[in-house]
């Protein structure tokens, strides 16, 4: 290789390099804030912190992220796309201990590398897809996720349809199913989450269904003093979304 490929390769693998340090730095720093707060809202509810499962949400970035975050302890990630989270796998898969979450709307054609990919899948909403993913797994931890909001953009099963989903959940061989997530409408003010979080909490308990995914980076304080037992976060670890 002539000398000035040599120097120029050398400079970019310095820059990725010094790159991977700054994001590393980055997500230490956050991660230290984030668990602080995890901790004060666990205090205030009169809850232990290690209660909590911190999700963390790794859609748009790449799997050096995840390596990183996992570098520095995290174990449970979140993805939101099943074709994004594809590409990623190979690179994270040996990773000890990692459980990795699927946190999106799943359509019935990605069901199969779905249940392939992920430990957890966080949004059964029909019993068409519940069907589905028990065909295919031979044991898959699973929550439904519920929409409590009138936004036509939020996925989920109404709360007055959620009964006959839980009994048939229930009933498949496959499935562990282990609690409730929902999307409150977004919002600058935490509190205007505080009565989906609510609602989510009441509706676990009359199913008896341990777990509530529910509270993201702006909201995850209030979602803890409700009871979440997860809570799915990305910019408050990583910064502003990369672009999709």
């Amino acid at each position: 290789m002539p000398l000035k490929d040599c120097a120029s390769r050398l400079r970019q693998l310095w820059q990725a390099c010094a790159n991977d340090y700054r994001m590393t730095m980055v997500i230490k720093q956050n991660l230290e804030l984030v668990r602080e707060r995890i901790e004060h809202a666990a205090a205030r509810a009169g809850r232990r912190a290690e209660e909590i499962t911190l999700v963390a949400i790794t859609k748009t970035f790449p799997a050096s992220v995840i390596r990183e975050a996992y570098e520095l302890g995290l174990r449970h990630f979140g993805e939101n796309y099943v074709q994004e989270f594809e590409t990623k796998a190979p690179e994270v898969r040996s990773l000890d201990g990692a459980k990795f979450h699927f946190v999106g709307h799943l359509q019935s054609n990605k069901a199969r590398r779905a249940a392939e990919l992920f430990h957890v899948i966080e949004t059964i909403d029909s019993v068409k897809i519940a069907k589905r993913i028990n065909e295919l797994s031979a044991k898959k931890q699973v929550m439904i996720e519920v929409k409590l909001s009138p936004e036509q953009t939020k996925s989920g099963v109404a709360p007055e349809n959620l009964e006959p989903l839980v009994n048939a959940i229930r009933e498949m061989p496959n499935l562990e199913l282990s609690g409730l997530m929902t999307m409150p409408p977004w919002s600058e003010d935490p509190e205007a989450s505080r009565p989906y979080f609510q609602r989510l909490r009441q509706l676990a308990e009359k199913f008896r269904l341990p777990c509530l995914s529910m509270g993201m980076s702006q909201d995850f304080e209030v979602a803890i003093e409700e009871g979440a037992t997860h809570i799915r976060l990305g910019t408050a670890l990583f910064g502003s979304r990369r672009s999709a």
